[in-house]
């Protein structure tokens, strides 16, 4: 099977995982006034395609498609958002309909067998893609049937429920919990039209997530909010506070909800590693190992790049941001390939730093990170696994279609996004 990633591999032949590891050594750099060279963004669109025809190939036309196990569904969501990235670049109906067909699988399987309701992990997601693809297909009939499912998704009776009345039960976070859901939402909006899920619908989920942040943090009176998964105190974007503050920056608070919402920003910048600058996995913890967006600088990166925004007067934010793309920059090339762990998701960072200052260097930095993915997207992807490439390896989170995400972007950094975090 061809691919880009066996292309690429062809330009250096390299054997195992040790001159891998030799070249994310050599690649590191700790001077940011060195230049990388790159390739054109010409390159990384003909490397996007390919990878994206590969990630079908390997999820949807090998097994998936003819597949009734809902855990074949999994990670499709993963290849239909990466075919709607592609068509959004490349204008591309087939890429539009493939992705259509893809969530109307989904759909069919996760209406009965998902119990999650987040855009990433849970059928909200699901339905949300399905009514923006919908909308763009200007069928308005299917549009309609998946905002139906979404409203009754949303009718899921814990999703409002605070702490008082007991609303520990469901998670508060952006992969499992009520941040997921609300995201779901805003994509929405973003993509259908405000409104269309409406305010009154979701503040009361946004004050419940409000309430058991503060419920959380009643034993550490130094942070406004905090919250618990699985028993763990996580500051990350996937289970932590990065995700569910970064979730919140796109509401209409009041002035004390903005106040916690900063308190609870200013807390966790005032407690980074001293020496590094990047920032613990959970609360307490000193190990200062992870720089990616699950946990580390990069996920709380691009949650102060929108704190920043939302907050102009505040320079802070600003400062911070920055502060944070240095680490991811000097510590980022680590040794993953994809969105939640590895090199695709860490180059989102320069992105939204060069969209919040609109200087050239982090999209040069966004583009070297690049680079060394289009040589080794496909080595870095069988790290961990013995027999190679597996579907794991070609999912949008831990895998090869979040760099093919990536090089879709890099066409027009301005209207970059991470997939399923930034709107």
């Amino acid at each position: 099977m061809s691919s880009v990633v066996q292309f690429a591999s062809q330009e250096k032949e390299s054997n195992g995982h040790e001159e891998v590891n030799e070249r994310l050594d050599s690649f590191r750099i700790s001077d940011p006034t060195v230049t990388i060279l790159s390739f054109p963004v010409e390159t990384f669109l003909r490397a996007a395609v390919s990878l994206k025809d590969q990630v079908v190939q390997v999820t949807w036309k090998g097994q998936g498609k003819n597949s009734t196990d809902a855990t074949a569904y999994s990670g499709l969501l993963g290849t239909a958002f990466a075919c709607l990235r592609a068509y959004e670049t490349t204008g591309s109906r087939q890429d539009l309909l493939l992705c259509a067909e893809i969530v109307d699988a989904c759909a069919s399987v996760v209406c009965t067998s998902n119990r999650h309701v987040t855009f990433l992990c849970g059928k909200g997601g699901v339905y949300a893609l399905g009514a923006v693809v919908a909308n763009i297909m200007e069928n308005h009939q299917k549009r309609d049937m998946f905002l139906h499912l979404f409203l009754e998704v949303a009718q899921e009776r814990a999703l409002p429920v605070g702490p008082e009345e007991g609303g520990f039960g469901m998670s508060y976070d952006l992969l499992y919990g009520r941040a997921g859901f609300l995201w779901a939402a805003l994509f929405i909006n973003k993509h259908i039209g405000q409104e269309t899920i409406q305010n009154d619908l979701l503040m009361p989920v946004v004050e419940a997530v409000l309430a058991g942040g503060r419920a959380g943090a009643s034993d550490n009176t130094a942070s406004p909010l905090m919250y618990r998964w699985h028993g763990t105190r996580y500051w990350g974007a996937a289970h932590g506070l990065a995700g569910i503050l970064h979730v919140l920056l796109h509401f209409p608070l009041s002035k004390e909800d903005v106040d916690d919402v900063k308190g609870t920003l200013r807390y966790m910048m005032s407690n980074r590693f001293p020496h590094s600058g990047n920032y613990p996995s959970s609360e307490g913890n000193r190990r200062d190992k992870l720089v990616e967006w699950s946990h580390g600088a990069t996920g709380i990166a691009i949650t102060l790049c929108k704190a920043s925004q939302v907050f102009l007067s505040d320079r802070e934010f600003r400062d911070a941001a920055i502060e944070a793309g240095e680490v991811v920059w000097k510590s980022g090339l680590v040794k993953k390939v994809g969105l939640a762990d590895g090199v695709a998701g860490n180059a989102y960072a320069f992105l939204s730093l060069y969209r919040l200052t609109g200087e050239a260097i982090y999209e040069e930095r966004a583009k070297a990170f690049a680079s060394f993915l289009y040589h080794n997207a496909e080595k870095l992807a069988t790290i961990g696994y013995s027999r190679g490439l597996t579907d794991h390896a070609y999912s949008l989170f831990q895998g090869l279609s979040g760099a093919a995400c990536l090089w879709f972007d890099l066409l027009a950094p301005e209207n970059s996004k991470f997939p399923g975090y930034e709107l």
